[in-house]
């Protein structure tokens, strides 16, 4: 990844669905195969060549710098601290004064997905957009930001959580942002990037494209869906080596 951008995980959140797993530590921090789901998500930025990583912390917060400050991970950690949650929206707005990189990479802390992150950058950079969006087929669920496409690859639509989807497409809570489109959002306040921003920039006119991918989205919110992340990802940076070799 020539020149990689800074990344930002959103990474604040309590879990309250996931108390009888989690306990009283954060969400990102439950146990998958052992380590923490954190760990996976920069092992993954890390294998795609990112360098720099702002976690957006908030409850339990130094679970996470504790862990991390006796494991390093080969990465750069810095850390944007809420007192009180802000939201999606509100978070990346809490972390952008520590963003250096023209474009940033930000990733919801409670879902993993096989994407390859090094073309979404580089067609994030060729397509100018102001913001990309990784985008997966639909799986039927109702817990989820629908998308919908125009046929030059910009979003037409996004609604969050409306229901079913019936939808092709279901947002990964993967995105590419430009710096800039950062200070857009209201400094201080909570606000929803899926909710509020993303219906407002697409009535301004900003230009967010779709990044189709075909990879699974697995995401830990639910006890049910943390049982299935289990034996999702219990192998994944054992198959992301495997691929690697056979390039």
């Amino acid at each position: 990844m020539p020149n990689p951008p800074e990344a930002i995980v959103l990474c604040g959140g309590a879990g309250v669905r996931l108390k009888d797993i989690a306990g009283n530590g954060p969400k990102a921090m439950v146990s998958i195969a052992g380590r923490p789901f954190l760990e996976l998500l920069l092992g993954q930025l890390r294998r795609n060549g990112c360098e720099r990583v702002i976690l957006a912390v908030g409850y339990q917060q130094e679970s996470i710098r504790s862990y991390f400050a006796e494991r390093p991970c080969g990465l750069q950690l810095a850390y944007s601290a809420e007192s009180t949650p802000l939201g999606t929206g509100g978070a990346l707005r809490n972390a952008a004064h520590l963003v250096e990189s023209d474009a940033v990479l930000t990733l919801n802390g409670d879902s993993y997905t096989d994407v390859d992150l090094t073309k979404l950058v580089a067609d994030h950079r060729d397509s100018e957009a102001d913001v990309s969006v990784v985008l997966v087929p639909g799986d039927g669920r109702g817990d989820c930001g629908s998308v919908q496409v125009d046929p030059s690859g910009k979003l037409a639509r996004f609604e969050e959580k409306q229901g079913v989807c019936s939808t092709l497409y279901l947002n990964a809570g993967i995105y590419m942002m430009s710096r800039s489109i950062l200070h857009d959002i209201p400094p201080g306040l909570q606000v929803s990037l899926e909710q509020e921003l993303f219906p407002r920039w697409l009535k301004d006119g900003k230009n967010i494209r779709g990044f189709i991918s075909s990879a699974r989205c697995v995401d830990i919110g639910t006890p049910e869906r943390y049982r299935i992340a289990q034996d999702a990802l219990a192998n994944v940076e054992l198959e992301a080596s495997v691929a690697g070799g056979k390039s």
